[in-house]
C-alpha cells in the first residue's frame, strides 16, 4: 500500500505566510514601523562603518582595512536588505516624505552590494583594498632635486608645485601614475560586483544609480549637465588657449603644440585639474597684487592649528556655533611620520551629532588655506541637518554639500584678508585682473576635469568602455572635455584613472562638477541677500549675520525636500544656472578674448 505524502512542516508555514501577507497589504503604520527601524539600524551601522574607516585612513595597515571592510560589508549588507524589504511598499499611496526616503535608502550607497554573502564580503574588501592601495602609493624617484625621496599624493603635489624644469616634471607625473596599474584588475572586479547589486535594485547600472540622486530622471540628469558645460565651455575654450600661448612661451612649440591640447605634465598638478601652479609664468596685469596668500601666511608663522582656527573664525563671524572640543582633540591635521595614511583632505561626521572631524595632511600654503574653509564648509552643514531624520541627513544633492565650502572660499577677498589682519593693503581695481585670472586657473580649468571623470566611469558601468579599453577611453574624455594630452604614449596597462583619489575609492565626482557651478550661483545670491551691489568677485559675505541666517536656513533642510526648493531658499532661483560663475569673470573673459585675438590665438585643438 502506499503511504500518503506529508507536506513538511515548513511548507505549511510559509504558505500560510505568504497567503496571510497577500491577503493582509502592508498600511501605512507597517511603512512608519519599517522606516522607523530602517533609520535606527543603519545610523548605527554607519557610525560603526565611519569609526572604522576613520581608523583605517589615519592608521593603514592589513589589519585597520580588514575592519574597515567587516563595517562597510555589515552596512551595505543592511542597505540592500532593506532595499528589498522596502519593494513591498511601491505600489501604495505614501505621503512625499515617506516616498522620498524610501527612494533615499535605495540611493544610500554608491556602490550596492549583491544579495550573496561571499560577493558582499568580496565588494567589501576590495573597496577597502583599493581606498588603502591608493593610499599608501609612492613614488621614490633616483634623479633630480627629488631623488632620495619617497613621495606620497602630499609630497608628489608639493613637488610638481616647485618645479618648472620639464625634464624633473615629467619624471614625476610616470612616477605618481605607475602607482595605478595594480589596481586595475581588483577595480574590474569591484565594478562587476557593485553593477551586480545595483541591478538586484532595479537600476540599469551603478551609473544609472548615481544619475537618479538629483530629483529627475537620469536622461534629464545627463542633458542637465550638458547644458551647464555649454553655458561655461566659451570662457574654459578662452583661458585654455591663453594659456596654452604663454607656455609656448615658456617651453617652446617642441613640447606645447600651438593648437593642439596641454601637455598633462606642465600644467603644475598631478591631474592637470589645478593651474594655478603656473599662474607666474603667465603676463597678467597685476599679477603681484598679492593673489597668493602663501607669502603673508609665511610673514604672520600661521602654523597648521590656526589655518583652522582662521577657517572657524569666518563661520562664527556669521552666526554658526565653534567647532565641538572633540573636534580639535580628534582630527588629524598634519601628516604623521611613523605611518601612512590618505592624505586626501576630507571632513567627517562620525555620530551624525557632534563628532566632528577633519583628516588633512596640511601644508601652509594659499591653496590649503582655502580648502580647509571648504572642508568646514561640509562639518558646519552636517551640523545643521543633524536633526533631520538620519535618511534626510545629507545635501540637497551631493553637489550642494561640495560647494557650501567653495562658497565661503570665494568670500576670502582681498577685503577679508585685510579684515583680519592677513595684509596691510586692499589692492585697487588695477588688481582685479590678477585676482580673476588666479581663480580661473583654479575653478575654470576645473571644469571639465570635473565632468569628465565620471563621463568615463558611467561608460566603464554600463559596459561601453572595456576593460581592455580602459586607459584608452580615459584619455579620449580627457582631450575632448579638457584638451589634455599625456606627455608620452601610454597602454592599456598604465589604468590612468586609478591615479586619482575618488576612482579607486569609488566616490562619484560629478558633484564636484556642479558644486563649481552652484558655488558661484549660492555667492551671488547671498551677496544680493546683504544687499551688495559692486563687482561680484570682490563681495565677501565675513562677519555678515544675514547672509548666515540666509545660507543656516538652506543647510538645516538636509535632503528632505527636493534640491530645487532649497536652491530657491538660498538663491531665489530654481534652477542650476552657471550665469553667476560667468558674471564673476566677466572682466577676465573679456580681456582673455582680446589677448586671444590679438595674439592670433584660435581657441580650441
Amino acid at each position: 500500500m502506499r503511504r500518503a505524502l506529508k507536506i513538511p512542516a515548513i511548507i505549511l508555514f510559509l504558505t500560510s505566510f505568504l497567503l496571510a501577507q497577500a491577503s493582509n497589504p502592508p498600511t501605512i503604520a507597517d511603512v512608519e514601523k519599517f522606516l522607523k527601524d530602517a533609520e535606527a539600524r543603519l545610523d548605527d551601522l554607519s557610525i560603526k562603518a565611519s569609526r572604522a574607516g576613520w581608523v583605517q585612513e589615519t592608521y593603514i595597515t592589513d589589519d585597520t582595512e580588514a575592519m574597515a571592510a567587516l563595517a562597510n560589508e555589515n552596512f551595505l549588507a543592511a542597505v540592500s536588505e532593506l532595499a528589498g524589504q522596502a519593494k513591498r511598499f511601491e505600489a501604495m499611496q505614501l505621503s512625499p516624505e515617506m516616498g522620498r526616503k524610501l527612494m533615499l535608502l535605495k540611493l544610500s550607497v554608491s556602490a550596492p552590494a549583491p544579495s550573496d554573502p561571499k560577493e558582499r564580503a568580496e565588494l567589501a574588501q576590495l573597496g577597502t583594498w583599493l581606498d588603502g592601495s591608493y593610499g599608501k602609493g609612492k613614488y621614490c624617484p633616483n634623479v633630480g632635486p627629488f631623488a632620495g625621496q619617497c613621495l606620497g599624493q602630499n609630497d608628489m603635489e608639493k613637488a610638481m608645485a616647485s618645479t618648472k624644469d620639464p625634464a624633473v616634471l615629467l619624471d614625476l607625473w610616470l612616477g605618481w601614475h605607475a602607482i595605478a596599474p595594480p589596481m586595475k584588475d581588483r577595480y574590474t572586479r569591484f565594478v562587476q560586483l557593485a553593477n551586480k547589486g545595483a541591478n538586484e535594485m532595479g537600476f540599469a547600472d551603478m551609473g544609472a544609480l548615481w544619475r537618479s540622486s538629483y530629483d529627475m530622471p537620469p536622461e534629464q540628469f545627463g542633458a542637465e549637465l550638458d547644458r551647464l558645460w555649454q553655458q561655461v565651455r566659451p570662457l574654459y575654450l578662452a583661458l585654455h588657449a591663453y594659456v596654452r600661448s604663454q607656455l609656448v612661451k615658456k617651453y617652446g612649440p617642441e613640447l606645447v603644440p600651438l593648437n593642439g591640447p596641454l601637455p598633462a605634465h606642465l600644467l603644475g598638478n598631478i591631474w592637470a585639474q589645478d593651474w594655478t601652479n603656473i599662474y607666474d609664468l603667465l603676463d597678467v596685469p597685476g599679477r603681484g597684487s598679492g593673489v597668493d596668500l602663501t607669502p603673508a601666511l609665511e610673514q604672520n608663522h600661521v602654523d597648521e592649528l590656526r589655518m583652522v582656527r582662521y577657517g572657524e573664525a569666518f563661520f562664527t563671524s556669521l552666526g554658526f556655533d565653534p567647532l565641538p572640543k572633540t573636534f580639535w582633540e580628534r582630527s588629524l591635521f598634519k601628516k604623521p611620520a611613523d605611518r601612512d595614511v590618505v592624505c586626501h583632505a576630507s571632513a567627517w561626521d562620525i555620530d551624525n551629532q557632534e563628532d566632528l572631524r577633519l583628516k588633512m595632511c596640511i601644508r601652509v600654503r594659499d591653496e590649503d588655506f582655502r580648502t580647509i574653509h571648504h572642508e568646514l564648509g561640509h562639518n558646519v552643514y552636517q551640523r545643521a541637518y543633524r536633526q533631520q531624520p538620519v535618511l534626510f541627513e545629507d545635501s540637497a544633492n551631493d553637489g550642494f554639500h561640495e560647494a557650501i565650502g567653495d562658497t565661503i572660499a570665494l568670500s576670502i577677498t582681498p577685503e577679508y584678508l585685510k579684515q583680519i589682519d592677513m595684509i596691510t593693503q586692499v589692492p585697487g581695481p588695477e588688481g582685479d585682473l590678477g585676482l580673476l585670472m588666479h581663480k580661473a586657473l583654479e575653478k575654470v580649468a576645473f571644469l571639465p576635469f570635473g565632468l569628465l571623470i565620471d563621463q568615463w566611469r558611467w561608460g566603464v558601468f554600463s559596459g561601453q568602455i572595456k576593460p581592455e579599453n580602459y586607459n584608452q577611453a580615459w584619455w579620449e574624455l580627457k582631450e575632448k572635455y579638457q584638451g589634455v594630452a599625456p606627455p608620452v604614449k601610454r597602454r592599456e596597462a598604465d589604468f590612468d584613472p586609478a591615479a586619482k583619489y575618488h576612482v579607486p575609492a569609488n566616490i562619484p565626482y560629478t558633484r564636484y562638477f556642479l558644486a563649481s557651478i552652484l558655488q558661484f550661483q549660492f555667492h551671488r545670491g547671498l551677496c544680493r541677500a546683504i544687499g551688495y551691489t559692486g563687482p561680484l568677485h570682490r563681495c565677501s559675505i565675513y562677519n555678515n549675520k544675514v547672509a548666515g541666517q540666509r545660507l543656516n536656513k538652506m543647510l538645516q533642510m538636509g535632503k528632505s525636500k527636493p534640491w530645487p526648493e532649497e536652491l530657491y531658499a538660498l538663491t531665489g532661483e530654481r534652477q542650476m544656472d552657471a550665469t553667476a560663475m560667468l558674471d564673476y569673470f566677466g572682466p577676465l573673459k573679456k580681456w582673455l578674448d582680446e589677448q586671444n585675438a590679438k595674439n592670433g590665438v584660435k581657441p580650441g585643438w
